[in-house]
């Protein structure tokens, strides 16, 4: 129960048992609960707000709130990343900038870019059931995919960083349970589960071996970017025709 906690305060701002409650080890393997916790909010909330308005600024609605839940911590490390990752600066160049608190333009773009997709898509998935179900598992997906950032890069910041204490220890393969429940969920939603499927297959595959490539690890700020982009990219594609 203290992983769970843990990884909701540590995801989230909601304010949820024990003050300062931190369980490194524990919480990773419940990343995809919480991402699923947050989708369900979203999908009440998407339920609530579409009987006075129509999906666009249902959709936004939806979108701030997403932002808001986790206190744009993710967005913050997608603009970090966008910056440090931009050009071809080498490794500890591009790790300096990222853990630079201000945000350069391509920082600022990558942000736009992303909000602007998640929002496309939210707007293109049809009202009813797997509009619910889509936003229930979506956040769920893109917290999943970071635990195959945790298992198969090492981190970049040794002497410290926000990620620090979550490699101390070899990520299991027993701590990737979670990741079957969006998959699980996804099924119900017919050929639309299995494109989400293949999209987040590939767009975690083409992240990790960007950062091998590109960096050779990864830290905090990769692996909010990460949730970013997986989670935009899910929800274009769920917006398929």
């Amino acid at each position: 129960m203290n992983g769970f906690i843990s990884a909701i305060q540590f995801l989230t701002r909601l304010p949820i048992g024990k003050p300062g409650t931190f369980a490194p080890k524990a919480m990773i393997a419940f990343f995809p609960m919480v991402g699923l916790m947050i989708g369900g909010m979203a999908a009440v909330l998407d339920l609530l707000v579409l009987q006075w308005w129509a999906r666009p600024t249902a959709s936004i609605i939806e979108l701030i709130f997403l932002i808001w839940i986790t206190g744009a911590f993710h967005l913050d490390g997608l603009g970090d990343t966008a910056d440090g990752l931009y050009g071809s600066r080498p490794r500890e160049k591009a790790l300096e900038i990222m853990k630079d608190s201000r945000i350069g333009a391509m920082g600022v773009v990558a942000i736009w870019c992303v909000l602007s997709a998640k929002w496309s898509g939210m707007i293109g998935i049809p009202a009813g059931f797997d509009r619910s179900l889509m936003l229930l598992i979506i956040p769920a997906y893109s917290r999943a995919g970071t635990l195959f950032g945790f298992k198969f890069l090492e981190y970049g910041r040794p002497g410290g960083g926000t990620g620090h204490a979550l490699f101390k220890e070899p990520l299991e393969f027993s701590a990737f349970w979670g990741v079957g429940i969006p998959v699980l969920l996804s099924l119900f939603t017919g050929w639309r589960g299995l494109w989400l499927n293949a999209a987040f297959i590939i767009s975690t595959a083409a992240i990790l071996i960007f950062y091998h490539r590109r960096m050779g690890c990864i830290t905090g700020d990769m692996l909010g970017a990460m949730t970013e982009v997986i989670e935009a990219v899910l929800f274009i594609t769920a917006a398929c025709q």
